[in-house]
C-alpha cells in the first residue's frame, strides 16, 4: 500500500490563504464606504387614540351584579 506523499500539503494550503485573502482584498476594496456616516435624527410621532383621553374601568365577570 503506497504512503501518502504531504509533503506539498503546506505548501498548497499557504497558497490557498494567499489566494482567499486576496480575492476578499479585491471584493471590499470594491465597495463604496461613505466618508463620515452621522446617524439620521427620526422624530417619533405620538398617534392619538380615543381612549387616551377618556376614563374607562374594567369590570371583572366575577365582580358583575347578578
Amino acid at each position: 500500500m503506497p504512503q501518502l506523499d504531504t509533503s506539498t500539503w503546506f505548501m498548497m494550503i499557504t497558497s490557498m490563504f494567499l489566494t482567499l485573502f486576496i480575492i476578499f482584498q479585491l471584493k471590499v476594496s470594491k465597495h463604496n464606504f461613505p466618508f463620515n456616516p452621522e446617524p439620521l435624527l427620526t422624530k417619533t410621532q405620538k398617534q392619538s387614540t380615543p381612549w387616551e383621553t377618556k376614563w374607562t374601568k374594567i369590570y371583572l365577570p366575577l365582580l358583575l351584579p347578578q
